[in-house]
């Protein structure tokens, strides 16, 4: 068996088992907020409850609705793609195959590969839904998200130093950055990197182990080699590209281009979509920071404080949360990241009230208005 496999499901289960576990240390969190602090091990012990009270309710109905999506996420690929070749016959039928194909990305992306990678159906022992085996249609390698993401994201929330998901390693969105004169023209760098997110998000690990470019940190205990990095960015990278700019549209004979273009755009919808949820649900402004000597010997208290405190959720129907993974409950993925996601919506109402009760901020809002602050605090952050 491959180590780097061994290692990174691991990873995963580490990030679920000692998430909740303190960072050795003798100090305890403070956020660079001066607001007073809640009861900390009350505040544990309702939001345990809450999270033990949804996973009594966990079973057949969660494993029925995520085959029901995957099921909804073939249609839509297939119908897409066939869509596509039919467009010299009504252009309405190709851009409505161009929709049809994003959508499939995004559910993929979102609500089933996010979640399914995350372990929130591991329980259902399917080998084709399970956390350790999932590939998803994107370029970013599996295992490679698992590690950075499911692993260090969700461990080490919004610490400067150990987060390596707040700002990408290439926007500044607090003042725990020095400013750098790249920093002006980061609004366009922000364009771009939701333009290629896939890319990015391929690209962050090998970014931040200084692979290609860049000094590398001393005393960094790499989990993979950089070889092995290399390969896997290459080869999922490879695979994508080839299916969908080559194969279907070799496919389609005379319409390769239709394809060609088809499948480019539906791409591109898809990296925009996920950009921008991602981002309104981790960069809003009232998202706050932690410096890593504040988070020593954190308890489980302080753990799920952090975590309301790093993320934001968005205000929206059925079928938006559905198409954002619902990731636009970011506060309660952040709190219960191995819950079934679609089960947030039933828990929003009772984390707000423990919330209220503590005189915490439940940061929440419509689309816009958090969209808005996204791209006020990339702005803002922009200058000195």
């Amino acid at each position: 068996m491959n180590t780097s496999v061994v290692i990174d499901n691991q990873n995963r289960e580490e990030a679920i088992e000692q998430a909740h576990a303190p960072i050795s240390g003798t100090k305890a969190i403070r956020s660079t907020s001066t607001k007073e602090k809640p009861n900390y091990e009350l505040l544990a012990t309702q939001l345990d409850e809450i999270k033990a009270d949804i996973k009594r309710k966990v079973g057949a109905e969660d494993a029925a609705y995520i085959r029901r999506i995957i099921l909804i996420q073939r249609v839509c690929e297939w119908s897409g793609r066939v869509l596509l070749m039919l467009g010299f016959i009504q252009p309405l039928l190709w851009v409505a195959g161009v929709l049809s194909l994003a959508t499939a990305k995004i559910l993929d992306n979102m609500e089933i590969g996010h979640n399914v990678m995350h372990g929130q159906y591991d329980w259902m022992n399917d080998k084709h839904i399970n956390s350790k085996g999932y590939e998803w249609d994107i370029a970013c390698d599996g295992a490679s998200w698992n590690r950075v993401h499911n692993y260090e994201h969700h461990t080490y929330t919004n610490i400067i130093g150990k987060d390596r998901d707040f700002g990408y390693g290439l926007l500044r969105l607090s003042n725990d950055f020095r400013w750098r004169v790249k920093n002006l023209w980061q609004f366009a760098t922000y364009i771009v990197l939701s333009v290629l997110f896939q890319w990015g998000v391929s690209y962050h690990e090998m970014a931040a182990e200084r692979v290609f470019f860049g000094k590398k940190k001393d005393n960094r205990k790499n989990q993979v080699t950089h070889s092995e990095l290399k390969k896997r960015f290459f080869s999922k990278g490879a695979r994508q590209l080839v299916k969908d700019y080559v194969l279907f549209p070799l496919l389609a004979g005379p319409l390769f281009l239709w394809v060609f273009t088809g499948n480019l755009i539906a791409n591109l919808l898809r990296n925009l979509w996920t950009s921008t949820i991602i981002f309104c649900g981790h960069f809003t402004g009232d998202v706050e920071t932690f410096k890593e000597e504040d988070c020593i010997n954190e308890t489980r208290g302080q753990w799920y404080y952090r975590q309301a405190l790093g993320s934001s959720n968005i205000k929206g129907g059925n079928l938006f949360h559905v198409l954002t993974g619902h990731l636009s409950f970011q506060i309660e993925h952040h709190l219960f990241p191995d819950i079934p996601a679609r089960r947030y919506r039933e828990m929003a109402p009772k984390v707000e009230a423990v919330f209220k009760e503590h005189g915490m901020h439940y940061n929440t809002g419509g689309f816009l208005k958090q969209y808005g602050s996204v791209l006020k605090r990339i702005i803002r952050y922009s200058f000195p």
